[in-house]
């Protein structure tokens, strides 16, 4: 199988880096074959800018992502992009590794996303959530965080864990398609020892070698909701997503 490493470290030394070699060692010792988009060894630039089409479908006035579709019908994406969406579709497993900043992506793995998961491509013309374009593909998240896993539980300082990763793995990833897999967390890595940090990297190795067979995270599919995009009477929510739908559970106010 093909699988991608969208990986956001600039430290060549650091634990996110162990873990991508170990990544890319165990799932090769599989047979899978591997590519790696190292973003900061590249000086990927994650900024989008009107600049980024050379012959823009409504140059008065640009709108980045009917831009997108029409320099994907166009074959005029910018180059650097044209090639990461290669290995996007190229894939049968995507993996985003990245120290968690602020809640979320770093602001160069944001912008990949931004740029490569282009309109008229990874999603557009009703392919969206389960009728995705990247569908039948496997997307799974993999990062560091300083936090303690009591920080990230339904009870936790922070908020349940699912809760904040939803923009990224029902907004980004389920929305083009993916399955999603559950995400692996490496939690409070500046206050481990050497020894159980090298623990937490074979737990990685452990971890990706059932890559191709973990249950996938439950999402409602499209035809679970109404018209007007609401779950249907009778339908079960699956997601974190639409929690509030459960019977006795309020959510904020509308």
């Amino acid at each position: 199988m093909n699988v991608l490493i969208v990986f956001a470290h600039f430290d060549a030394g650091s634990f996110n880096a162990s873990l991508l070699t170990t990544a890319i060692e165990t799932l090769k010792g599989q047979g899978h074959e591997v590519r790696v988009s190292d973003l900061y060894a590249m000086n990927f630039d994650p900024v989008t800018r009107p600049t980024d089409f050379s012959t823009p479908e409504n140059p008065d006035h640009i709108r980045y992502d009917t831009e997108q579709r029409h320099a994907v019908k166009t074959g005029t994406l910018p180059a650097d992009v044209q090639a990461e969406l290669d290995k996007l579709m190229w894939c049968d497993a995507l993996i985003l590794q990245f120290p968690w900043y602020w809640f979320g992506l770093p602001a160069i793995m944001k912008g990949w996303v931004d740029k490569v998961f282009a309109m008229g491509a990874a999603y557009g013309q009703g392919q969206w959530y389960n009728r995705g374009a990247l569908k039948g593909r496997r997307a799974m998240l993999a990062f560091s965080t300083g936090c303690f896993p009591s920080m990230c539980g339904p009870d936790g300082i922070n908020g349940d864990m699912e809760i904040i990763l939803w923009p990224i793995q029902n907004g980004i990833l389920r929305f083009t398609g993916f399955d999603v897999l559950p995400p692996h967390i490496s939690h409070s890595v500046n206050y481990k020892s050497h020894d159980q940090r090298r623990q937490m990297i074979d737990d990685y190795a452990t971890r990706l070698r059932g890559l191709f067979d973990d249950e996938p995270l439950p999402f409602n599919d499209r035809e679970d909701f109404t018209k007007d995009w609401r779950l249907k009477p009778g339908i079960t929510p699956r997601a974190v997503g639409q929690i509030r739908a459960l019977p006795g559970v309020e959510g904020p106010a509308s």
